[in-house]
């Protein structure tokens, strides 16, 4: 059974007029049980984790200012939420979610975290609504707990992931893939073990072609034991925050490329949501959902 992580402090409420979407949260579990791609039995709810898995991987001090609402306001601006207790709990919580999820994959080939990929948090700063790594987070528990020892993180978001780069940066354990926008935020770009910086307006075709030719030949190169895949969703030509121009058909080829590799090879993978900020909700919610249909056509 497709195994899925959602709580309901995914949907915590922001300031009216704040850009970050919260109520995909919401409403993406709502729609795959409406449809009956899934039903209750799919979710399990994440909790708390303990504390030594996140300072395994970001430096304590940044992480404890981080419960004790005690970040500077120069570094607090940069996460761009208005932080509370409740959203520091809500991000402990969703790295739950990831490092779960990697059980379940273990088992069944695949997971899905209804939030996560916060790809933007360095080990000792917060940027661009992430706080924690929860990708880098299950990686290093997946170590720890000797379940993979060389673990890939595919990062096919419009962003670059500057924060996950930066914490692998000198391990070659975790080999970091990121295909992204060029002009896209942020625009320091980290060095990942392997960027491809696409120009403005990539379409369907030339974004799955470099994919389907760049993701086989570094996967038999550096053979993964495990894949975390963020999927996010604002590679789409609605996009407001993104500059390639994929249809929600390309968006969803891409998916099934990655999966069907995933399962051909028998690399287990956990998916975390990432992005999406297109004007209409609905557009968003059904990119989304395609990942999960797809995860249930394939696996299941």
């Amino acid at each position: 059974m497709l195994k899925i992580a959602y709580h309901p402090i995914y949907n915590h409420p922001l300031p009216e007029g704040h850009r970050f979407p919260m109520i995909k949260y919401e409403l993406l579990p709502q729609q795959l049980m409406h449809e009956g791609t899934c039903t209750e039995d799919n979710f399990f709810e994440p909790e708390i984790p303990n504390d030594k898995y996140i300072v395994a991987v970001h430096e304590p001090e940044y992480f404890y200012d981080l419960l004790n609402i005690k970040i500077p306001p120069k570094e607090a601006r940069k996460i761009g939420f208005p932080l509370t207790e409740d959203l520091v709990e809500r991000e402990r919580i969703i790295a739950d979610g990831t490092m779960k999820g990697c059980h379940f994959a273990l088992e069944t080939g695949i997971a899905m975290n209804i939030a996560g990929g916060t790809h933007h948090a360095y080990t000792g700063r917060g940027e661009a609504f992430c706080m924690l790594n929860d990708q880098a987070i299950g990686a290093r528990y997946l170590q720890a707990q000797g379940l993979a020892k060389k673990i890939l993180i595919l990062d096919l978001d419009v962003h670059q992931g500057n924060g996950t780069a930066q914490i692998f940066k000198e391990d070659p354990s975790v080999f970091t893939f990121s295909m992204h926008g060029a002009n896209n935020y942020p625009f320091k770009k980290e060095k990942s073990d392997l960027d491809i910086a696409l120009k403005k307006g990539t379409g369907n075709t030339e974004y799955l072609t470099i994919l389907e030719e760049t993701l086989p030949t570094l996967l038999e190169r550096h053979r993964p034991d495990f894949i975390f895949y963020l999927c996010g969703v604002d590679i789409i030509e609605s996009d407001k925050l993104g500059t390639l121009s994929l249809t929600i058909a390309g968006c969803m080829q891409r998916d099934l490329f990655v999966l069907e590799t995933c399962k051909k090879l028998q690399i287990p993978v956990q998916c975390s949501m990432g992005g999406g900020y297109s004007p209409d909700i609905k557009t968003i919610v059904e990119a989304h959902a395609n990942t999960f249909r797809l995860a249930q056509k394939l696996y299941f």
